[in-house]
């Protein structure tokens, strides 16, 4: 063997032996994700093809062995149902209560506790974060009794301290109002902020902190700092943020069944597009009709998702990028 050809095979056995530990690597990949995968297509994507498939039938739980082919048949019944647009509407019209007010204090808890004089910030993120570790049906029931009218702690708060009526016949029913009950699942929303505020507080963490520097020499104070940087820097995290918030309320379903049993009650304002699919799949158990309600939940959230993605050109923006 010459000294010319040494290095030649020794950087092909280097090769091979990088070819081989790829492979092995390649393998392994496989292997860790396929559990993901077969747990996507035993628990989303088959169930999927099913509530597919359902849509085209006529199939009630009551009597399973008498479904029947119906085609576009229940996608017509949407049309033709007088509930199902009320609900729709009465979705949106919770969305336009809840969704700004919890949005907003969501971003001003964050940036008060991303705040560095604040003492103890650990400890408030903490509590902040806490009730979102407790399970949503006994977050109901402890704001069922906190905001009963005649011995919940905040009409007994506001009757004794404040001298406002809010006990008795006349006092406010914070959960049996039709005018209020939208603020009141909102203060229940309020409550739970803590997933969407450690988000914020990531990405407030990741505001270079040289921009609040130049933009105090320049005379900017805390507000225009918020509004020309901060807000600016994190459109990223908000239109998270805001996507995941607008799925969730399309699918808000948990508070009003704990309260009502999914009655609707009070006076229908609470029939909300999921709680009337609820009602007409294990009510009823007309599963096929349910299964399209269903999909039409699934299509409206994602023709709403592809309009904020659409946005999202004109208002994010992404570090690094050209706009």
């Amino acid at each position: 063997m010459t000294f010319a050809t040494a290095p030649f095979l020794e950087g092909l056995m280097k090769n091979k032996t990088k070819a081989v530990y790829d492979k092995y690597n390649i393998k392994w990949g496989y292997f860790f994700i396929s559990i993901w995968v077969i747990g996507f297509i035993l628990w989303y994507l088959i169930p999927m093809i099913a509530s597919l498939v359902f849509t085209t039938l006529d199939f009630n739980l009551a009597t399973p062995d008498k479904n029947q082919f119906v085609g576009l048949q229940n996608w017509g019944r949407i049309f033709l149902d007088p509930e199902v647009l009320p609900s729709i509407y009465k979705v949106f019209s919770f969305a336009m209560i809840s969704l700004p007010i919890t949005f907003l204090f969501s971003f001003l808890v964050s940036v008060l506790m991303n705040t560095k004089n604040l003492m103890g910030r650990s400890v408030f993120r903490a509590l902040f974060y806490l009730p979102t570790m407790v399970p949503l049906v006994a977050v109901v029931l402890i704001w069922q009794g906190v905001l009963n009218n005649q011995a919940g702690w905040i009409n007994l708060f506001l009757e004794n301290v404040l001298h406002i009526k809010a006990i008795g016949a006349d006092g406010i029913r914070w959960l049996n109002d039709p005018k209020i009950i939208y603020f009141t699942y909102t203060l229940f929303g309020l409550w739970g902020i803590g997933n969407s505020m450690l988000i914020f507080i990531a990405g407030l963490q990741n505001v270079p902190a040289q921009l609040y520097e130049a933009a105090t020499v320049d005379g900017a104070g805390p507000f225009r700092q918020m509004v020309h940087i901060t807000v600016p820097i994190i459109t990223p995290i908000i239109f998270y943020n805001l996507t995941i918030a607008l799925i969730g309320l399309l699918q808000y379903f948990l508070v009003p069944y704990v309260l009502n049993n999914g009655s609707g009650a009070p006076e229908g304002k609470t029939n909300f597009l999921m709680v009337y699919f609820y009602r007409q799949s294990f009510n009823y158990f007309n599963m096929g009709y349910g299964a399209t309600l269903a999909w039409m939940i699934f299509l409206i959230a994602f023709v709403l998702t592809l309009m904020l993605f659409w946005s999202s050109k004109k208002w994010v923006y992404y570090g690094g990028s050209d706009k």
